[in-house]
Parts: structure tokens; sequence; C-alpha cells
């Protein structure tokens, strides 16, 4: 475009000169100079049109290197990002599947464990396993209280001269005494009496024989375990179930009361772990009086001895300051026999005969 209006002002100068010239009756040295002037003119709007090229050539080059690496760069910038975000959204992705997998394992080992209740469910029915159930309960709490039974501070399966046999029987100083400890679970009524599915009157019915089962087993304790001259007169029922300590304590006080009288302690797992950790610290304080009295009578008795000691120690301090005030004696006559004995060893027996 610029080319284009140098090139038309050119023109119009040209005209105008030559319209000068025209008037001037055609002056033919200026006609001249405005050929070479024309000459000229052209030849420097080639040359204008050749380095304007040139260098609309180097922009344009310029210009396309510079887009050439914007876009590289802007492509490098791009694929890194991508790579990057693939990179962060195959990691997301890897977590949700080992998460997913974790659930599934949760979920296998909440099916296991749904699969156990339902067969612990289907051992607790029978009588005969629910007590030995109790019994091993009732083991490992005595075991974790007081180590093994071999210590002496309690033996399972004890039985009693009269033909009985109790789950576990503590030896517990005095004033505690021996103590019968017998497992007890009073579970299908206990059942019955919490099943929502079943009607009102069923369930008052369920209480009513779940109440009359811990009776009894109160009053077989009692009968039973409290030896008189063996034991102490009270005895511990133990309910290896946590939700039946609870239900006894919470909504039928009577039981409570009615095991008090007959000199039966009621407990739980949680109770009677802190009955015998009770019941282990006075054995320990016990035995640490037992051996502080033993060390108090062995130090009287050093004392004793001590005071025994000192009065010899003085008798032979006496002694042997006597020996030694002799002893001085002694050396102080011996000096003065070997002072005598010196002078007259100086004497010269010549001169006495001379004289």
């Amino acid at each position: 475009m610029l080319e284009y209006i140098i090139i038309g002002l050119l023109l119009v100068v040209i005209i105008l000169l030559i319209i000068l010239a025209t008037k001037k009756n055609n002056n033919t040295e200026i006609i001249e100079k405005l050929g070479k002037f024309e000459t000229n003119i052209t030849k420097e709007i080639g040359e204008f049109k050749f380095t304007f090229a040139r260098d609309l050539n180097g922009d344009f080059e310029k210009l396309s290197e510079n887009i050439e690496r914007k876009l590289s760069y802007i492509n490098d910038t791009v694929n890194e990002r991508l790579d990057k975000n693939f990179e962060k959204s195959n990691k997301t992705f890897m977590n949700v599947l080992e998460r997913l997998s974790k659930i599934d394992e949760a979920q296998k080992k909440i099916d296991d464990l749904s699969g156990d209740i339902i067969s612990l469910q289907s051992v607790l029915t029978d009588k005969k396993t629910r007590g030995t159930f109790g019994e091993v309960n009732l083991e490992y709490i005595l075991n974790n209280a007081f180590g093994s039974s071999s210590n002496g501070i309690y033996k399972s399966q004890y039985k009693f001269e009269n033909g009985y046999i109790v789950d576990a029987l503590l030896f517990a100083p005095a004033p505690l005494g021996t103590i019968s400890i017998d497992s007890k679970f009073p579970l299908e009524n206990y059942q019955r009496m919490t099943d929502r599915s079943k009607t009102k009157e069923e369930r008052l019915m369920a209480e009513k024989l779940f109440v009359a089962d811990v009776k009894k087993h109160i009053n077989d304790i009692k009968d039973k375990y409290i030896v008189p001259g063996v034991t102490s007169d009270e005895a511990i029922m133990f309910l290896p179930a946590e939700a039946i300590f609870a239900e006894i304590n919470a909504y039928h006080p009577e039981l409570i009361t009615y095991a008090y009288n007959n000199n039966v302690w009621i407990t739980g797992p949680t109770t009677l772990i802190s009955t015998l950790s009770t019941i282990s610290m006075i054995i320990k304080n016990i035995e640490r009086d037992k051996y502080a009295k033993v060390i108090h009578e062995e130090l009287n008795k050093l004392s004793i001895e001590f005071t025994r000691y000192k009065d010899r120690w003085d008798k032979l301090s006496k002694n042997i300051k006597a020996v030694n005030n002799s002893v001085d004696e002694i050396t102080t006559t011996t000096d003065k026999i070997s002072k005598r004995f010196d002078s007259i060893n100086r004497v010269d027996i010549k001169e006495i005969e001379t004289k």
C-alpha cells in the first residue's frame, strides 16, 4: 500500500514538471532532467521495492519462526500438563481400585463374622456348650488376674467333700477367705424376653421364667458352693454375657436383693475383672506387709546381736588399751636397760686396773 502512495506522489510531481516545461516553450534541458529524474525515481522505486520485499520476507520469516516456537512451547506445555493430569488421574483411579478391593475384603470379613456369629448362636443353644463357654471365660479372667493356677491362688474345677464341683475356688487371705466362683448362663428365656418379634404376653412370660432361672442359679450356688468351715460365707456367680448382667442390674433390682440376702454376688466379665484385680492388690499388700513384718523382726534380732557385739568390742578395746599401756611400760624399761648396757660398754677396763 505504501509503495502505491509513493508512486502516485512521484507521478504528480512529474506531471507538474511537464506542465511547467510546456509553459516555457518545451525547454529541452528541463525535459532531459525530468527524464533523468524519472529514471532515478524508477531506479529508487525498484530498489525500494526490492528492499521492502526483502525486509518484508525477513519479517515474515521471523514472525513464522516465532509463531512456530510459540506453538512448539504451547504444544510441549499442553503435553506436559496432559501427562501430569493423566498421572494424577491414574493414581486416583488406582487408589479407587485399592479402596474398592479393601471394601471387598471388609465385606468378606463381615460375611465371615456373620457366619461365625450364627455358628456361635447355634453353639450357645446347647446348655453343656454354654457351660463350657462360661468356664473358659472364667479361666481366662482368673489367669489374667493371678496368672497360672499352679501358683496356688486359685484352683479350677475344685471338688468339695460334699461331691459338688465348683468352676473355680479362690484362696484369698483373711478376712476374705476361700471364695467359690461359679459360671451361670441363663440364655434361653433372656433371648425370648428381649425378642421384639414376640408378643408382649410371650415376653412377659419369658421375663418371669428368666427371673426364676436366675433365682435357681443363686440357690444352687448358695447350697452347693458355700461350705461351712471350708469356704467363706459368700460366693460369686459369674455371668459370661455382659448384656445379661446389665439387664439384671438395670431392670431387676429384686434379683440383686435376692442374691445379696443369700450371700451371692452377681458379676459380669467387667465387674469380675475389677473384683479380682482388687483381690489381687489385697493379696499383694498382705504379702508385702508379711515380708515387712519379717524384715522388722530380723532387724530387731540384728539390733540385739549388734548390741552384744558392741559390748564385746568395748571389752576387747579396754584389754587392748591395757596391753598397749603394758607394752609402753616394758618398752620404757627396755630402753633404760639398754642405756645401762651402753654405759658399761663405754667404760675403759685398763684405766680401772691402773687406779
